[in-house]
């Protein structure tokens, strides 16, 4: 009996061992699947005399990593960063540098026609209205540009709501995962496809914005942000909220329990704080710096119209441009009615004069204040915008290039201790059916021998 007892336990044994190896098997290709595996233990004889009592299941193991697990999580969170704002930075250099689109080729366009005048003839209505177009076409490259910034930032906007939407998801996903996975701990029911539902969770929790995580002796998983505001604690998770963004600045909070915090969204990195500090670092100062170019430029065009005389030779110059800052499609303008005529060239009254005209061509080079560059001249002044924002691009991309290594490497980390190995699955399958077999025939011989010692007493 003592043989058959051990020849059976080998072979529910063998059959527990096949039943993982062909589970790992089964999920060869399944994304944050843990391989797992059954750990026998000798059990061992009741006396000296007594061999033993067979082999069993101890417990059926998870390959798994905390660390390397934690090293995923980090890495997604810097990709999540770099990633989410890279294709607007690219955007914004192709139309920026666009010749068609440029502010650049639009304010050397405009000084080209102006010293066309100068240079023939500044009473010729066709000259005159040369550079009334190319003053309409200028400001029309500064109308486009802004919409294409007002744009980006609806965009930036709703992709974070739409981000928060997901996380309190992931949030919910998490802090139930940690309730069923308890109570499978307490019945004693296998846990492994909760936690690895979990853990596909937090990364994706993690790839929004960066997290603490830890392990709690009774299996569950907190979380928090990095700043330390509670996410997850147990089977109770809060619940991101994000406000305004379509006539104010967005602001968001985080619930949890009973207390509100306002949270930073540009110090939480993930995707969140990637977009916040594209908004907040590149757009909002780019916009603005576009912004000052117009209102500077506008300004000063129309200073030094207001010196001079249109082709009555007695009519005082007036306002070329209407700068108009809350205007989200028409940020400047050509004033209404302004007409070819209206164009104050003369500085003495005399309609072939070009005194006035020698002045506004000396504009071009004439030092601005520029948000984000300090003191540029007029005609430097998006050259040196562009370049700024090349090198934002160029170190977003170098980051994000390093971030999708650091990720790369962690999952491949963790896939050498996690992932499944068809290799060796295949080995163990043929190890633990020799295992069963082997079993199935010290059973056979064992119940030889226990008819021939019936037929022996008999």
């Amino acid at each position: 009996m003592t043989i058959m007892n051990n020849a059976l336990s080998g072979a529910l044994a063998s059959q527990v061992a096949l039943s993982a190896t062909s589970q790992n098997i089964a999920n060869l290709q399944t994304k944050g699947y843990t391989r797992q595996a059954a750990l026998l233990a000798a059990i061992g004889g009741s006396n000296a005399r007594d061999a033993g009592n067979g082999v069993a299941v101890s417990q059926l193991m998870r390959f798994s990593d905390g660390y390397k697990s934690q090293q995923m999580w980090r890495a997604a969170s810097s990709v999540g960063q770099f990633s989410q704002s890279q294709p607007y930075l690219t955007q914004l250099e192709r139309v920026m540098g666009d010749d068609s689109a440029s502010l650049s080729a639009g304010i050397d366009k405009f000084f080209a026609a102006l010293n066309a005048v100068a240079g023939v003839d500044p009473t010729s209505s066709a000259l005159r209205g040369q550079v009334l177009t190319a003053a309409g076409l200028m400001a029309q490259r500064f109308n486009n540009l802004n919409n294409v910034f007002n744009s980006q930032l609806q965009s930036v906007v709703q992709q974070r709501t739409a981000i928060v939407d997901s996380a309190n998801s992931a949030i919910a996903e998490i802090a139930s995962l940690n309730l069923r996975i308890t109570h499978a701990a307490s019945t004693g029911a296998s846990a492994s496809s909760l936690i690895d539902a979990r853990d596909q969770a937090i990364d994706r929790l993690a790839s929004q914005m960066a997290l603490e995580v830890s392990d709690q002796p009774d299996g569950t998983r907190n979380i928090s942000l990095v700043t330390g505001e509670s996410l997850v604690i147990g089977g109770v998770g809060g619940k991101l909220a994000a406000s305004g963004g379509v006539t104010s600045a967005q602001s968001f909070s985080l619930s949890f329990a009973s207390s509100t915090f306002n949270v930073n969204t540009a110090v939480l990195g993930g995707q969140l704080g990637g977009l916040t500090t594209f908004e907040h670092n590149v757009l909002a100062p780019l916009q603005q710096g576009v912004a000052d170019l117009a209102r500077q430029l506008s300004d000063k065009v129309n200073t030094t119209l207001s010196a001079g005389y249109t082709m009555s030779g007695a009519t005082p110059g007036k306002p070329l441009f209407v700068f108009n800052p809350g205007s989200t499609s028409a940020m400047l303008q050509v004033a209404p009615g302004f007409q070819a005529a209206d164009l104050a060239f003369s500085k003495d009254g005399n309609p072939g004069d070009t005194g006035n005209l020698q002045e506004l061509l000396t504009l071009k080079g004439a030092p601005i204040s520029v948000t984000g560059l300090g003191t540029v001249l007029v005609g430097d002044a998006d050259t040196q915008l562009v370049g700024k924002l090349g090198v934002d691009s160029q170190q977003n991309q170098s980051s994000l290039t390093t971030a999708e290594t650091v990720r790369t490497q962690a999952e491949q980390d963790w896939q050498s201790t996690s992932a499944v190995n068809q290799d060796e699955e295949a080995v163990n399958l043929v190890e633990y059916q020799k295992m069963y077999q082997a079993n199935m025939k010290v059973m056979s011989v064992a119940n030889a021998l226990f008819d021939a010692t019936l037929q022996m007493m008999g």
